[in-house]
């Protein structure tokens, strides 16, 4: 930690921070634990993947790593509602690393020590570590700190040592991830045929006519259902009804929000404190002694946003100024400081799509180079440049439209940089670009920028005090001691006013009860210790005390028919009165007739009816009855009539315009290319993780 401390002094690199986005990109939010299992015997084992059990022991270890890597990022140990995110992040990279690393092996993905020397030091330094290699001065990429840092590792103690290797591990899962994604992404092909028919669906074009009568207008009362019909149904659709480990529970709340006392204390100290932030001359250290916010002294350069509280209330900020205090939507008071406006190094944006021309030999990058010239041609013709990124482009970029983000001229590679800096307008360069990558078109969004500001942020949040804390955990505990069992719960509440609230079916890895957030220490006792018709102790969550009693508690598996019997009822109403209205239009031969058996069906005139759609406008969701009045061959025909969820429909074709033929197809072949890359990644994860048969036991730990 010394040494940490040592080179933020001499170089302002914080290290820690490399980890946090390279964690996020491999996990990606896509991987989400399926309900768990309760029919575990080892009291240590928090789940499986692929087979393999995972000790309470090793998921600790990974914590640890995570939670390590969070210090280092922030300066700070994670608070428990932060620990939630660290947990879960370390759960799901164990499910990567179990997932992926066997994927990565099959295809022969890997990272070569040069390509990894390349990423931390060479031409194309990962944007992890570039973003925190920043010069205070100038806010711009500094290679020189990254020199300083890596031979400083030399003589650096083990424990520094070992996290930089950690880092290091991280770029390379990085890398993989991209290289595998892009593999996927850019194998994805939509055939003329698959374009033919988006087309088609597009611009095939029915007038029709439908007849809607939704199920109420037959009464409830004169349709009989007995448990029988409830229980056969149930029983035919079991996949409709399984429900995982949950719980039931009623709970009352305590309020410890701040009090009109603890606002006007805030609104004092701020105010307070804003005079002497205009008056000081050390802005940096006065705000990072007093400003509750983690990084109260930012430079913002070309492309970096000024926060919203600042921009939103002031229209034209000048140096030395202070503005505020400003009350945030995060129940914050805040106020600035314009320490400095500057002219500095110009940065730019712009967006590419790199065609590799790597280990080739001439004949081969003249091949390559006829390709790029030939989709640059296509979107000079209308071809739009972020979907022929995303279906052409050959590196990290091609996923986000080939956007590059705002760079500086030395950044890049010079020919790239010498004709991205060369252009006097945004728009399409003209020509295709080489350089010892490939060939690239090049698309600039955002010419050059030098203005820089230098902001220190004052910001106090609006917190309850010590003193309105305490009251109201007095009137919890007393009200939780008084109350024994279910039963006395109820009592208690009700003779005192206050608020039962029912979470229903609170599933066993929810950290949520309803809207309340971090209430997993709730939740782990519903499915620990507690028993039903059990009160609980005082649970603490962010701005409440809660005192809850277990109401039921129900095990993975089919549904009982008590546990929905309310869903089954009216999904087999619904059944038996679309079934007796079949019954009294049966022998209608028109539409007209069928309407006037029932007062409250409505006739629908729908000229422009596409048969891509799957809604009927002003009725709702009904795809069956769609594909029906399209399923016609002749007009003036109707269909017969559909059950859909909505009620029944009997639709009538009047004219069909079918789509005319087009000589280029192209267009809809990029839509489908594009839309299937955007899925694939997920959809593989998905069936990875469903081959590896994840089973998530956590929530009787954590």
């Amino acid at each position: 930690m010394a040494l940490i401390k040592q080179i933020r002094q001499r170089t302002g690199l914080a290290i820690g921070v490399i980890a946090g986005g390279l964690i996020l990109f491999l996990l990606g939010g896509d991987l989400l634990s399926p309900n768990s299992s309760l029919l575990n015997s080892n009291q240590n084992i928090v789940g499986e993947i692929a087979g393999e059990e995972i000790s309470l022991e090793e998921y600790s270890q990974k914590i640890e790593e995570f939670k390590a890597s969070f210090q280092q990022r922030t300066g700070r140990v994670p608070a428990e509602a932060e620990m939630v995110s660290v947990r879960e992040q370390a759960w799901q990279a164990m499910i990567v690393e179990r997932v992926f690393d066997e994927e990565y092996e099959k295809l022969g993905l890997t990272v070569s020590p040069a390509e990894l020397v390349d990423m931390v030091q060479g031409k194309n330094i990962v944007p992890e570590l570039r973003a925190q290699l920043v010069n205070p001065q100038t806010g711009q990429f500094d290679k020189n700190q990254l020199i300083t840092f890596l031979q400083s590792l030399e003589t650096a103690d083990p424990a520094q040592q070992a996290f930089w290797n950690q880092q290091e591990q991280l770029f390379v899962q990085s890398r993989k991830r991209v290289k595998y994604d892009n593999m996927l992404a850019l194998s994805e092909y939509a055939t003329t045929a698959e374009a033919k028919l988006e087309y088609k669906g597009a611009n095939s074009i029915a007038d029709a006519s439908v007849l809607y009568i939704p199920y109420y207008v037959i009464p409830d009362g004169e349709v009989e259902i007995s448990d029988s019909d409830l229980s056969a149904y149930l029983s035919k659709n079991k996949e409709k009804f399984q429900i995982g480990n949950s719980a039931s529970m009623e709970y009352v709340m305590f309020s410890i929000l701040p009090s009109g006392l603890d606002s006007a204390e805030v609104i004092s100290r701020i105010n307070e404190l804003t005079e002497e932030l205009k008056t000081t001359t050390e802005d940096s250290v006065f705000v990072s002694r007093n400003s509750e916010l983690q990084f109260p002294f930012q430079a913002f350069g070309p492309g970096d946003e000024l926060p919203a509280s600042l921009t939103s209330n002031v229209g034209d900020i000048q140096k030395g100024q202070t503005y505020g205090p400003f009350v945030t939507p995060n129940s914050t008071y805040v106020s600035y400081k314009i320490s400095d406006q500057y002219e500095g190094t110009a940065k730019m944006r712009s967006s590419h799509i790199l065609f590799s021309t790597e280990g080739m030999d001439d004949t081969g990058k003249a091949s390559v180079k006829e390709q790029a010239e030939k989709v640059l041609t296509e979107i000079k013709e209308g071809l739009d440049f972020a979907l022929a990124a995303r279906q052409y482009g050959q590196d990290g970029t091609a996923q986000v439209g080939g956007d590059l983000g705002w760079f500086a001229k030395e950044d890049f590679v010079e020919p790239f940089a010498t004709a991205t800096y060369a252009a006097n307008a945004v728009g399409l360069l003209p020509n295709v670009v080489e350089t010892e990558y490939g060939y690239h078109i090049i698309s600039v969004t955002e010419l050059p920028k030098t203005s820089y500001t230098k902001l220190a942020t004052l910001e106090l949040e609006l917190v309850a005090s010590d003193e309105t804390r305490d009251e109201a955990y007095r009137n919890a505990d007393t009200f939780a001691a008084e109350s024994g069992n279910r039963n006395e719960f109820t009592e208690n509440a009700t003779d005192k006013g206050y608020r039962i609230i029912q979470a229903n079916n609170v599933d066993a890895n929810s950290r949520n009860l309803n809207n309340l957030t971090n209430a997993r220490g709730v939740v782990m006792w519903a499915f620990g210790e507690a028993s039903v018709g059990e009160v609980s102790p005082v649970f603490e969550l962010d701005n409440s005390y809660l005192i809850a009693t277990l109401v039921s508690r129900k095990e993975e598996g089919d549904a009982k028919l008590e546990d929905v019997k309310d869903q089954v009822r009216q999904l087999v109403l619904n059944e038996k009165k679309a079934a007796m209205i079949k019954e009294k239009i049966a022998g209608k031969t028109t539409l007209e007739e069928m309407k006037a058996v029932f007062a409250d069906a409505s006739l629908n005139s729908l000229p422009d009816l596409r048969l891509n759609t799957s809604v009927l406008p002003g009725i709702g969701f009904a795809p069956k009855a769609i594909g029906a009045i399209f399923g016609l061959s002749t007009a003036g025909k109707i269909t017969q009539p559909i059950q859909e969820d909505i009620g029944v429909l009997v639709g009538k074709l009047n004219s069909l315009t079918p789509a005319a033929e087009i000589g280029d197809y192209t267009a809809y072949q990029g839509q489908l290319t594009q839309a299937a890359s955007q899925r694939m990644n997920y959809q593989i994860m998905m069936a990875l993780q469903d081959l590896a048969d994840v089973k998530d036991y956590r929530y009787k730990f954590y």
